[in-house]
């Protein structure tokens, strides 16, 4: 284990510090001052992995949807023994680059030392080992030794569709990544702000993944350009992995106003102009000198407004229909489960207002057409639903509104229905427990089968469902299967 007073002599949670908020915001590199090799980051690094507990029932690994050996390589972070370390970090995870960086850290909820004092800094000694690896060349392309003569279509490159890929490639199989968007990646390329994930982070888990053997056929519509009869044609087994996309619609009078969009309608121009420079795109929705309403409380709308404050928004609002969650864990939501805590990102560090228990009521517009306001109300909850409070309209400026309410499932597309695959009573795609369909050979993954969720379950899935098609293309497979659909479906 790591160091067995750990936990006694270093009390105190330490993580890397962000830029100053003055100097982010003027541009859209890295929040967070992540920097392999230097001597005071791997001290601190080591000093948080020296507190783990190396707890007989280790509930971060239990926690995490990849069963991540957290207690292992601490140890072996702690001992400074990098190798060993990224090792054991590999054996269940794919990109722990990525979720180091937006994982909510389900581990550190479940984290033994939590129960009387700070958990356990997991995600970042994670990321620490993970940026080590690149940082000293360990991190190296895994050849297949032979080929299976068998091919594989994923089809959506998100982490689902990459974290499949990989595992497939590796077992031998011929894959090929199907990708509607000029490059791959998914949501972690244009969904995500570049000043939490930049897309060199992307581009060097890709790398690797080329040199294994994987390809990516970009600026592909399939079920358009390539049917789904042609897919299942030329491969012996397909992966849908397209993700959860429709956005959750705000059915108020004035919704359809100039002004009012959904989240992921702002968030992917804005990447892309981020991407190339800062440079606007072409029509491109900005929220320079205006009043922006962010309605959503969750990561997505946090995103937009560390969007909108680094394009120079003259004011940003967050809004939220529940009450403002606690600080501490509540009697309801005992250790270890996942708590409802009032989060603090890095965004709202930047600058903006959240307002808690509101309710948008209608979108005023003006002469023209566009959004100038919105008329909200406070609510209190009743029985568990939010009720409207009397008194309480007022009107909230705003040029630009921006849906951030979450996504309800995947596109309608012509893939699906040529595929012969269904959307559910949960607007999910239905599977079986393998990830399996009712069409031979045909698999889902990811959150087209989940519903909307976070980065890691879409990493276990992907797993999960390349351990099920291996098995479907040669009887068997050596590939770990962390999760199944059943149990993906019961948990948080």
């Amino acid at each position: 284990m790591a160091d067995p007073k750990g936990f006694l002599a270093h009390r105190a949670r330490e993580t890397p510090p962000n830029r100053p908020v003055p100097v982010r915001l003027l541009d859209w590199a890295e929040v967070h001052g992540h920097r392999a090799g230097h001597p005071d980051d791997v001290a601190r690094v080591q000093r948080q992995a020296s507190r783990c507990m190396d707890c007989g029932v280790p509930f971060c690994h239990h926690a995490c949807p990849l069963g991540a050996l957290a207690p292992e390589w601490n140890d072996l972070a702690w001992r400074g023994q990098w190798s060993e370390a990224a090792e054991r970090l590999h054996v269940t995870h794919s990109f722990p680059e990525i979720t180091g960086r937006v994982c909510p850290a389900l581990c550190e909820a479940s984290c033994v030392l939590g129960l009387h004092d700070e958990a356990v800094t997991i995600r970042e000694v994670e990321l620490a080992v993970a940026e080590e690896a690149f940082d000293r060349e360990l991190v190296v392309p895994h050849v297949p030794q032979r080929l299976t003569g068998q091919a594989v279509a994923v089809v959506g490159s998100g982490p689902a569709g990459l974290a499949a890929a990989q595992q497939l490639t590796r077992a031998g199989h011929t894959v090929v990544v199907h990708e509607r968007a000029d490059a791959p990646g998914g949501l972690l390329r244009y969904g995500i702000p570049e000043y939490k994930l930049e897309k060199r982070v992307l581009d060097r888990r890709l790398a690797q993944m080329r040199a294994e053997g994987t390809r990516f056929r970009c600026g592909v519509e399939v079920g358009t350009d390539l049917t789904g009869e042609e897919l299942r044609a030329r491969f012996d087994a397909v992966l849908v992995c397209v993700g959860s996309t429709v956005p959750r619609d705000l059915p108020v009078p004035g919704r359809g106003l100039a002004g009012v969009l959904p989240a992921m309608d702002y968030l992917v121009p804005a990447n892309r102009a981020a991407l190339a420079g800062g440079t606007p795109v072409p029509g491109q929705p900005l929220a320079s000198g205006l009043d922006v309403v962010v309605i959503g409380g969750g990561d997505t709308g946090a995103d937009c407004l560390g969007t909108a404050l680094r394009q120079g928004a003259r004011s940003v609002t967050q809004l939220e229909i529940m009450p403002e969650p606690p600080a501490a864990r509540r009697a309801a939501d005992p250790w270890p489960v996942w708590p409802l805590l009032l989060r603090v990102s890095s965004a709202h560090e930047e600058g903006g207002e959240r307002a808690y228990a509101v309710t948008t009521e209608e979108v005023l517009g003006d002469a023209d057409g566009r959004v100038r306001a919105l008329r909200v109300r406070d609510v209190r909850l009743v029985d568990g639903r939010p009720e409207p409070v009397p008194g309480t309209d007022r009107e909230l400026p705003a040029q630009l509104v921006l849906l951030a309410l979450g996504f309800t499932g995947p596109e309608p597309s012509p893939l699906l229905e040529q595929l012969g695959l269904v959307i559910g009573g949960r607007r999910t795609v239905e599977r079986h427990e393998d990830f399996g369909t009712e069409v031979p050979g045909v698999y889902v993954a990811g959150d087209a089968g989940r519903g909307q969720s976070l980065v890691v379950w879409a990493v276990a899935e992907g797993r999960a469902a390349a351990s099920a098609v291996d098995s479907y293309l040669s009887g068997s497979t050596a590939l770990p299967a962390p999760v199944t659909a059943s149990t993906v479906a019961m948990r948080p």
